[in-house]
């Protein structure tokens, strides 16, 4: 038995840590002196579900769960935010328990509202704020609060043109989340300490374009154009301090959900879609507006509507099947064909220029080892993930250069970072399905 601490940065992507590995010396010695692998993410690479896929080593069709928002019922009336209850599977914390050892759990998506654990809880960000009962057992959040004062959940507002703003609230949230994590595993007891940081991905999303000279939005001259690189040097600090705290001959992972890449545009997947005729409206939007509202608003003709779409980082179709949704009109023996026409078309949407964007179509069944809840029809990656879903509508156009929902630099990308220290069999890449396996043979007990 060994005592294991696994470290996750949200959306910590290889490349970009290769890039500054030489000016990271926490990060630097665990590499040189442990091993170091890509760790491809599941399909879609998003922090709901990848970090519970990772915990409980099931991919997303195994829990039933695509993303931050999934289908209830098959009902127009829009997705559901995927709540600790969606998580049925047992994670690894949850088999420890049975042997009898304790879990300190800080931070990971997918566990609000907190369910009883052999230990330690602090909720993830979907956490709506300090107010709510985000710990287990409940008098933890009494303890935070003298801790550290008014705890960060999360920089809700990390789409916005105020950098300055943005590098400070994460800053603030890294510092107070690290400072925690160091109280915790100095003052309680655990055999595995787990905490996810999502500093790395808000400030991704914030600031990539600052970074990254092939960014269609880089301006060379920006005041902001370090920052993505100060900030892993301040979270390296951070990381050192903690690691500094943990006993002796514990085992460190530091690990990520996905990787990040530049946001090149999007693609109005709803425009696209009343464009070739397949989802129809009864009144265009004079601005944009959301699907959802639409449909509260009686907007959308179902009885000719063949299919919708959703936004977000990458776009998920559904289809109206006569007989599956309250007015579907697919027919169920067309359902294969139909499907097939909307992954070629929609794969062959080109850029503004007519240039192919690479898109990729992707079937539930195709992806997991099982399919539960309600998927969408089609997964789909525009530009390969490049491109993001646009879902509103009332833009008159297909094509994008910004975010509908706020400004955003980058997307996310398949593979994360593995980084084992001391050091594991060296292989250039995992998955992040077998870290679940992998901490249970670690840690050990009986």
């Amino acid at each position: 038995m060994k005592k294991v601490a696994v470290i996750g940065l949200d959306c910590a992507d290889p490349d970009l840590l290769e890039e500054f590995l030489p000016r990271l010396p926490t990060l630097g010695e665990l590499v040189r002196g442990g091993s170091f692998s890509r760790l491809r993410s599941v399909d879609p690479p998003i922090t709901v579900p990848a970090w519970m896929c990772m915990f409980t080593g099931k991919d997303p069709g195994e829990l039933g769960v695509y993303g931050f928002r999934n289908r209830t019922d098959h009902s127009y009336g829009g997705l559901g935010v995927a709540t600790s209850a969606r998580f049925s599977a047992p994670a690894v914390w949850d088999e420890l328990g049975r042997r009898g050892l304790r879990s300190i759990l800080l931070g990971i998506p997918g566990t609000y509202p907190p369910k009883p654990v052999r230990g330690l809880l602090v909720s993830g960000f979907l956490a709506p704020g300090p107010e709510a009962d985000y710990t287990y057992p409940a008098s933890l959040k009494e303890k935070i609060a003298a801790w550290v004062g008014d705890y960060i959940l999360d920089v809700r507002n990390f789409r916005t043109e105020d950098k300055a703003w943005l590098v400070e609230e994460v800053r603030r949230m890294t510092e107070q989340r690290f400072a925690l994590a160091r109280r915790l595993v100095t003052e309680e007891d655990w055999d595995l300490f787990a905490m996810v940081e999502m500093g790395p991905d808000r400030i991704h999303h914030g600031l990539w374009a600052h970074h990254d000279p092939g960014h269609p939005k880089h301006d060379p001259e920006s005041p902001f154009r370090d920052t993505i690189l100060d900030y892993y040097r301040f979270l390296d600090r951070k990381l050192g301090e903690l690691l500094s705290d943990l006993p002796g001959g514990t085992q460190v992972l530091v690990v990520s959900d996905h990787g990040a890449q530049r946001m090149e545009g999007g693609i109005g997947i709803n425009e696209w879609l009343i464009r070739e005729g397949y989802l129809v409206l009864k009144g265009y939007p004079e601005e944009p507006t959301r699907l959802g509202d639409l449909v509260k608003a009686g907007l959308v003709d179902w009885s000719r509507t063949v299919a919708w779409g959703e936004g977000g980082y990458y776009g998920r179709l559904f289809l109206n099947v006569k007989g599956r949704e309250p007015q579907g009109v697919v027919p169920p023996e067309r359902y294969q064909e139909l499907r097939a026409e909307l992954a070629e078309r929609l794969a062959a949407i080109p850029d503004e220029n007519g240039q192919p964007i690479g898109t990729r179509v992707l079937r539930p069944e195709e992806l997991y080892r099982e399919v539960n809840g309600i998927p969408p029809d089609l997964i789909v990656y525009f530009g390969d993930l490049s491109w993001r879903s646009i879902g509103t509508i009332g833009w008159d156009r297909i094509h994008f250069h910004e975010n509908d929902t706020g400004p955003d630099d980058a997307n996310h990308a398949p593979h994360g970072i593995f980084i084992a220290y001391p050091k594991l069999d060296n292989r250039g890449e995992r998955s992040i399905l077998e870290v679940h396996d992998l901490i249970l043979s670690l840690v050990g007990g009986e």
